[in-house]
């Protein structure tokens, strides 16, 4: 096992990783910007090197000084978390050529599934069900009518080096085609400095299921359940929840075989996250997140299992040491994620945070880097915890991530809390009868 493991992120992640290592016996590094000299992660860390300014793109992008920074602490391996370089390839493949061990999937499998079209192909030729739509790169607007023309409208044109929503347009008629075409290739290109596009049939009302899976170097492929991540607000998602309330134990064990079939085929190493749309009994493929996903600790709610700490015995070359019997479910767990914006408008809201208190008690877990007094910097991604619970029911759960909700205290910004609380007193949601749909009409909604 290692014994010193640098830390490439920061916020409730960087934590969440050093947390895994200290459990384990591993040192930790932390890197950090100008921005984050006083981030809890950089407090509790073994060791910790300023990486640069604070601009992500001068510091937590900085390949050069990264490796830096291993090197001169002496760390064996890098953890990426999640953002940032997690899913770029040539950092894992840097990461390896200068010695250290990348805690992650080969950097062949992450390029692989960054390109959503190359993503698609692969689960083609192994036989998992996807979206309908174009058999890969569209070449012209003419392409694209004659695709839209065989899977009928309405279509989705999408960024292939896409995620988060950008390059992403939606064409009702062929009138629309053309402008949905012009935006999301103007809009890819700027995102991602790639303007191919792709196309996939829309699905009017479906659910956005995904499944966690881990591979050892070994052969051994397993799943730990899927999770239910429908609500999303512009393609961010806000609430999670494993399972999800409307699958059944025969579906997600079906999925779950032929997903862990194809990825030993594929020699798939470490986390992965495949990502489906799932709407009248059928699953249809659309993107690997070849990282840990934020709302992993849903999953390890209910399965008992630290991903984490499977991550890094995974990247030591140890065997799971266990096979997919040996993996069960219990009881339900929920995910808010808390972020530092406005419960109405979303505009950001960075600030000193002047009082912070975390709930507590039986089934509740809060990942987050929050303290009193610590000033919430305007550079980076808003969120600012992650409010999970546990119960032997989902009713016990959304029960308890009421209470939960009601007790924890974040003064000084503004922040979702109160749009937590409505989502989890509404009647559809307590029903379970929602779609990746149902959030942008609900955060408008004033019953």
């Amino acid at each position: 096992m290692f014994k010193k493991v640098l830390i490439a992120n920061r916020g409730e992640i960087a934590l969440r990783v050093h947390r895994a290592c200290q459990e384990m016996g591993i040192r930790t590094v932390a890197v950090h910007s100008t921005a984050d000299a006083t981030a809890m992660h950089v407090r509790l860390a073994d060791e910790s090197v300023c990486i640069g300014p604070p601009a992500a793109r001068d510091s937590y992008l900085n390949v050069a000084a990264i490796l830096s920074a291993a090197s001169i602490t002496g760390a064996e391996a890098i953890h990426p978390g999640y953002g940032f370089l997690s899913e770029n390839a040539s950092f894992a493949e840097m990461v390896e050529a200068h010695g250290f061990t990348f805690i992650g999937p080969s950097p062949e499998h992450i390029r692989m599934m960054g390109d959503k079209i190359a993503a698609k192909q692969a689960m083609k030729s192994l036989n998992v069900p996807l979206v309908p739509g174009s058999d890969g790169e569209l070449a012209s607007l003419e392409e694209a009518r004659e695709v839209a023309e065989r899977i009928k409208y309405p279509v989705l044109i999408k960024a292939a080096a896409g995620g988060g929503g950008r390059g992403m347009k939606v064409a009702h008629s062929a009138e629309e085609l053309e402008e949905a075409w012009r935006v999301a290739r103007t809009e890819a290109k700027a995102a991602f400095g790639n303007d191919a596009v792709y196309m996939e049939k829309y699905l009017d009302r479906p659910r956005h299921i995904e499944l966690q899976v881990l591979a050892d170097t070994h052969g051994e492929v397993v799943h730990f359940g899927e999770r239910d991540c429908s609500l999303q607000r512009r393609h961010q998602k806000l609430v999670e929840e494993a399972g999800s309330p409307a699958l059944t134990a025969a579906e997600r064990n079906a999925l779950g075989a032929q997903v862990t079939r194809g990825l030993s085929q594929l020699g798939y190493r470490n986390a992965g996250t495949l990502e489906f749309l799932w709407q009248d009994g059928q699953f249809a493929f659309i993107e690997m997140n070849t990282r840990l996903q934020v709302e992993h600790p849903v999953t390890e709610m209910v399965c008992g299992i630290d991903l984490v700490k499977e991550q890094l015995r995974v990247a030591a070359g140890e065997k799971l040491g266990y096979g997919q019997e040996d993996i069960t479910f219990s009881g339900h767990a929920i995910e808010c994620r808390i972020t530092a914006e406005d419960p109405e408008s979303f505009a950001p809201s960075p600030g000193r945070v002047n009082t912070y208190h975390a709930p507590g008690g039986l089934g509740v877990r809060v990942d987050s880097a929050l303290y009193s007094g610590y000033a919430v910097p305007p550079h980076y991604d808003s969120l600012v915890a992650k409010l999970v619970v546990h119960g032997k029911t989902r009713a016990e759960a959304i029960g308890r991530m009421r209470r939960a909700l009601s007790e924890m205290v974040v003064d000084g910004i503004k922040t979702t809390l109160p749009l937590h609380q409505r989502i989890m007193e509404d009647a559809q949601f307590q029903a379970g009868d929602y779609t990746i749909h149902w959030l942008e009409r609900f955060v408008g909604r004033r019953d």
